[in-house]
């Protein structure tokens, strides 16, 4: 027999991709407050299981965070102190 802590499954809300649903947003390199939702305090960018965007918006959210880091728009890291 099982432990009862082992044969607890967990279900999830699946999370909705948000330009998915709202048809007006789009992944913009020059709104910088939306973009950064998608990137850690480091700089990193969060994958799709954390932020519950499809495959075509991540790659698109991807190219967007990478052009405005180009631009200056968003940093490549954390500043330091």
């Amino acid at each position: 027999m099982a432990h009862p802590i082992f044969s607890r499954r967990r279900f999830l809300k699946r999370k909705v991709c948000m330009f998915c649903k709202e048809s007006t947003l789009s992944a913009d390199y020059k709104d910088q407050e939306q973009l950064r939702q998608f990137i850690t305090d480091r700089g990193k960018i969060l994958p799709r299981r954390i932020t519950g965007t499809c495959a075509k918006h991540q790659r698109k959210l991807t190219t967007a965070i990478k052009r405005a880091r180009v631009l200056s728009i968003l940093p490549f890291t954390q500043s330091m102190p």
